[in-house]
C-alpha cells in the first residue's frame, strides 16, 4: 500500500480536526473509553491500557514547533503503545480561549495567570471542555492559536499549568506533546523526541489545509507567521522551545506519518523492555 505523505498532517486546522484525522490516519478513541475530568485531564489512549504503577510508569515528550506534527504523532503513538495522550497544547489553547472571551488581553499576564489558576477541564475522547462548555472548535481557531503562544509567555501561567501537567503524569505511561515537555515539565522523562520541519515545508502543509476549507492564503504571509512564532518562543525567557540534550531529532519533512509514529514506538517499546 503506497504511504500517504507526511505533508499534509496537523498545523492546527479549524475546526478541531486534523488532517491526519481526516485521512484515517488518527484512531478515535474506542468506546467505553473512560472520560477524564479536571482531577485527570488526560485523552484516552486504548481501553485496555496496562495497569500503571510508580515502578512501571513511563513518561515520552514529543516537542517541536507548530506544524511539524506533534498533535497527530502522540495521539497515534499513545493509541498503539497503550499509554494516555496529554494534551499540554489544549491547556495554553484554552486558558487563551477563556482570557479572550472575558475582554481581557492575553498580554495580560496577572488576568491569563488567573484564569490558568481557576480554570475548570475536562476531556472526553477528543473534545475538550472548560467551565461546562464544549470549546474543542473554539480552541483551534487562528485568534486563539496566536493568543496560546502569548499567554504561555507568562511565567505564572506556566507555573500553574506545569504543576497540573506534572500532577497528572504521576505514576501513569503517558505521551505528551508541546514545547518544554522534555527540557522543563519532564525532565528526566525516559524517552524524548523532538520533531523538527523546514518552515516552508510547515506553511505549505498549512496552506493546504486552508485551501481544502475554502480560505485563500498567501505562501509567503503564512511563512513568516510560523517563522516569527518560531522566534517568540525559542527567544521567551521561560521554558524556550529548544530540543533537550537528550532528546532523539526526527526530521518530519522528508517522512510518512507512518514512519515518524514507528520510530518513536520502536524507541519507546525499546526503553520499554530495558525499564523492565
Amino acid at each position: 500500500m503506497r504511504k500517504r505523505r507526511f505533508d499534509s498532517t496537523y498545523l492546527g486546522i479549524p475546526p478541531f480536526e486534523s488532517i491526519g484525522d481526516r485521512l484515517g490516519w488518527v484512531h478515535r478513541p474506542m468506546s467505553g473509553c473512560e472520560p477524564f475530568s479536571r482531577g485527570s485531564m488526560l485523552r484516552s489512549g486504548l481501553a485496555n491500557a496496562i495497569e500503571q504503577t510508580p515502578t512501571s510508569s513511563m513518561i515520552v515528550t514529543i516537542d517541536g514547533p507548530a506544524g511539524t506534527g506533534k498533535s497527530t504523532v502522540a495521539r497515534r503513538a499513545s493509541e498503539i503503545l497503550g499509554f494516555q495522550f496529554l494534551d499540554t497544547g489544549a491547556m495554553y489553547r484554552t486558558v487563551a480561549h477563556l482570557v479572550l472571551q472575558s475582554g481581557r488581553d492575553p498580554h495580560n499576564a496577572q488576568a491569563a495567570a488567573e484564569t490558568a489558576r481557576s480554570i475548570d477541564m475536562s476531556f472526553d475522547g477528543l473534545r475538550c471542555f472548560a467551565r461546562g462548555e464544549d470549546v474543542t472548535q473554539l480552541i483551534r481557531s487562528e485568534l486563539v492559536t496566536e493568543s496560546a503562544s502569548i499567554v504561555a509567555q507568562h511565567a505564572d501561567v506556566r507555573e500553574a499549568l506545569v504543576n497540573e501537567q506534572r500532577r497528572l503524569a504521576a505514576c501513569r505511561n503517558i505521551v505528551c506533546e508541546g514545547r518544554d515537555q522534555g527540557t522543563v515539565v519532564f525532565p528526566d522523562a525516559e524517552c524524548k523526541f523532538f520533531l523538527t520541519a523546514d518552515p516552508a515545508i510547515r506553511a505549505e502543509r498549512r496552506m493546504k489545509e486552508l485551501v481544502e476549507d475554502g480560505v485563500t492564503v498567501d505562501f509567503e504571509t503564512l511563512r513568516r507567521q510560523i517563522e516569527e512564532r518560531d522566534r517568540r518562543d525559542a527567544e521567551r525567557p521561560i521554558a524556550p522551545l529548544k530540543p533537550a540534550d537528550d532528546a532523539r531529532i526526527i526530521d518530519t519533512g522528508p517522512l510518512a506519518l507512518e514512519e515518524v509514529i514507528e520510530q518513536i514506538v520502536e524507541h519507546v517499546r525499546t526503553c520499554k523492555g530495558k525499564q523492565g
